[in-house]
């Protein structure tokens, strides 16, 4: 029995090269990414952070959703024994005025659920703004700290250590730092049939983060 891998960042990248016929030092005078990053990154000993990722994908006219899932029209091939091991330090992170974000297991193409921990810093509703809506479901773990948990349709939940919350999210939703408590972290797992999951989670950060830019 074979099992075709899913394409991990570096093999898209070393495909996207052979494809337009571009030498590393090509890629990396277009994209604006060193050399030696740009080699770690194909031979899968480095990740991209969110702000690099998004530079790689505007100097070279990719859409983001094209760097965490597979491209192509074909359907997806059976998954059999797949895993990844995710780790803080070759998550991909995403800095917003409210949170940072750390998706792990970034390597995986086609996933149906999104690993992230989340460090969350806004305290009031006031600060943190809209409530936000993505398509799918959610579910929120406290990993230290205390969270308060706002959504459109019901009145908010404080969540200590250990304690944890499911919901629609296409429900407004918010969660914020405590009173009391500086910054949370949570391990969020976010799941949608949606197979632009991923896409419409970036765009949502880049409007939080240019709300957070000084105008």
């Amino acid at each position: 029995m074979s099992s075709a891998a899913a394409p991990t960042l570096g093999a898209l990248l070393r495909n996207l090269r052979s494809r337009e016929g571009w030498t590393l030092k090509e890629m990396s005078a277009k994209s604006g990414i060193p050399v030696s990053t740009l080699s770690k990154v194909e031979h899968d000993r480095l990740t991209l952070t969110y702000d690099k990722l998004y530079q790689l994908s505007q100097r070279l006219g990719l859409r983001m959703s094209e760097l965490f899932a597979e491209q192509g029209e074909e359907a997806p091939a059976p998954v059999t024994a797949r895993r990844s091991l995710g780790s803080l330090e070759n998550a991909v992170r995403v800095e917003t005025p409210n949170y940072d974000y750390y998706y792990l297991c970034t390597e995986l193409r086609r996933k149906r659920m999104i690993p992230v921990i989340t460090k969350i810093r806004a305290k009031t509703e006031q600060q943190f703004g809209a409530l936000v809506h993505h398509a799918g479901e959610e579910y929120i773990y406290v990993l230290s700290g205390r969270v308060i948990v706002t959504t459109e349709f019901y009145d908010p939940v404080t969540l200590e250590v250990g304690q944890s919350i499911y919901i629609d999210s296409s429900m407004g939703h918010a969660y914020l730092a405590a009173e009391g408590c500086d910054e949370a972290e949570v391990l969020g797992v976010m799941s949608s049939a949606d197979d632009e999951l991923m896409q419409s989670l970036l765009s949502l950060h880049e409007v939080q983060r240019s709300n957070g830019r000084p105008r």
